[in-house]
């Protein structure tokens, strides 16, 4: 019955994933990332690296396999995709959806498990301060790649948004100058505590199981 049970495990990440991923398409992809990229960089930044890292590190632990991390952030990544190829197929644009970027952030955890022997400890202390000090770099490169987000925003207003969420033309350096700088030190800084709660779920689930 082994390979029930990890079959079971794989599909609990498959499940949760795709989870994670429309709780990002539900409250952020649109509005932190793409449409108020500049202003509220921060606050995604931090979202995206608590909620990979809660996930991720809860699988890997879980599997005890090195990669899960990543596997996890690839069905989440694909998620999105496909929710970005169903807004184009509605005739929006190509850059209406910009998926975000979890996989490199992901890499860097596993890399940190299996170099550390499988750590847990080091995982969640070291692994998720890199993911929380990546996720905003990586994004940022992603953002300057495509056209300009507040362009798409106002020029493609969500239908599916009330009015209080419409995007506002954002205050750039108003409150802070460097969005990457914050957002890497604030979402190192919570990951770790979050992953710490990954980690006691997985113990929990252990003793639910057994």
């Amino acid at each position: 019955m082994v390979w029930l049970r990890r079959t079971t495990h794989y599909l609990f990440i498959v499940v949760v994933a795709v989870n994670s991923t429309l709780l990002t398409i539900n409250a952020g992809d649109y509005i932190f990332y793409t449409d108020w990229a500049w202003t509220s960089f921060v606050v995604f930044s931090i979202s995206q690296s608590t909620m990979l890292v809660v996930g991720a590190i809860y699988y890997m632990l879980f599997t005890g396999v090195p990669g899960t991390a990543t596997y996890y952030a690839t069905i989440m990544t694909i998620y999105t995709w496909v929710a970005k190829g169903a807004w184009f197929a509605l005739g929006y644009p190509y850059d209406f959806v910009t998926v975000p970027v979890w996989i490199p952030s992901a890499m860097l955890l596993d890399l940190t498990y299996w170099a550390t022997r499988r750590n847990k400890h080091a995982a969640i202390i070291i692994g998720e301060t890199l993911v929380g000090l990546s996720l905003p770099l990586f994004n940022m490169i992603n953002l300057l790649l495509i056209r300009d987000p507040l362009e798409m925003a106002f020029k493609y207003p969500r239908p599916t948004l009330p009015p209080y969420m419409t995007p506002i033309e954002p205050q750039v350096g108003k409150f802070y100058n460097s969005p990457v700088a914050l957002g890497s030190g604030a979402g190192a800084v919570l990951s770790v505590p979050i992953a710490a709660l990954g980690a006691k779920l997985n113990t929990w689930t252990y003793r639910w199981m057994a």
